[in-house]
């Protein structure tokens, strides 16, 4: 019994803050979802959000998440295994994850730089000859810096995954004569499919809820479902429509986790 209640006792922190931080601003969001932009309680904030306005704004934010999460694992998949192999890889992992502790701002800020009219991307191709080219405030820009942002968010599980791999499994499939593309495709791909999903989880998720890059990189060329919840929250003020988007894309990302949800196979 006594084991019991300090457990509880260490377990109350952790309860009080869920309670304020995560269901109280929820409840909260739910309660502002009810009232129209005059304050009356109403309903049309989800008859709103299912027209084709917001149901396109969805699809093009699944759409963009869904593109930065896939480039991202391209990337990723093979630097996590090529990293696997080298000498020093928890020093090269360091080098990958200390570019997120990076303020995400003074990173835009610095994209901006770079893309900018003259930028070091536009001085490397009119040193190649290619010309200046309207980089910044385009969809390129925007997929090209969340990419960055979220890379080694992806490369992380990922690595994690095949380095916890155990080698005899890939010993036993080259004594038996597989190749290294089978021994891959067969062996090592499926005992790491746990660190993919988590990775697009990772990716995919805060993705869908961009605004801050939306405005600085692809000067509002790309409208997100977060986005529009700035746009109704500080522009509008029409916090009941803010918080209806702020419920749904809770609730996607709440199916996504179930769907993408998975048992730790043991191998």
């Amino acid at each position: 019994m006594n084991k019991k209640v300090i457990r509880n006792l260490y377990m109350a922190p952790y309860a009080v803050w869920i309670l304020i931080f995560v269901v109280a601003p929820i409840l909260l969001l739910l309660y502002y979802s009810f009232f129209d932009l005059h304050g009356e309680f109403s309903l049309v904030n989800y008859q709103r959000f299912f027209t084709p306005v917001y149901l396109k704004l969805t699809i093009s934010s699944f759409w963009y998440a869904a593109l930065i999460t896939l480039i991202s694992l391209l990337i990723s998949y093979p630097t996590a295994y090529f990293l696997s192999k080298t000498k020093h890889k928890q020093l090269w992992l360091l080098l990958i994850i200390v570019p997120s502790w990076v303020n995400l701002l003074l990173k835009a800020y610095a994209f901006i730089g770079i893309f900018g009219a003259y930028g070091a991307a536009n001085n490397f191709l009119e040193w190649i000859g290619f010309g200046s080219r309207q980089l910044l405030f385009t969809d390129f820009s925007f997929v090209f810096v969340a990419v960055y942002i979220f890379v080694p968010f992806m490369i992380l599980p990922i690595f994690n995954a095949i380095n916890g791999l155990n080698p005899a499994l890939i010993d036993a499939s080259n004594d038996l004569g597989a190749s290294k593309s089978t021994t891959f495709r067969r062996v090592i791909l499926p005992l790491t499919l746990e660190g993919v999903k988590i990775g697009c989880q990772v990716v995919f998720i805060p993705s869908l809820s961009l605004f801050m890059l939306t405005r600085l990189i692809a000067g509002n060329r790309v409208i997100t479902l977060g986005t529009a919840i700035e746009q109704h929250f500080l522009v509008t003020q029409d916090w009941g429509m803010g918080s209806t988007i702020a419920i749904f894309l809770i609730l996607i990302m709440f199916v996504i986790i179930r769907l993408t949800g998975f048992r730790k196979r043991g191998a």
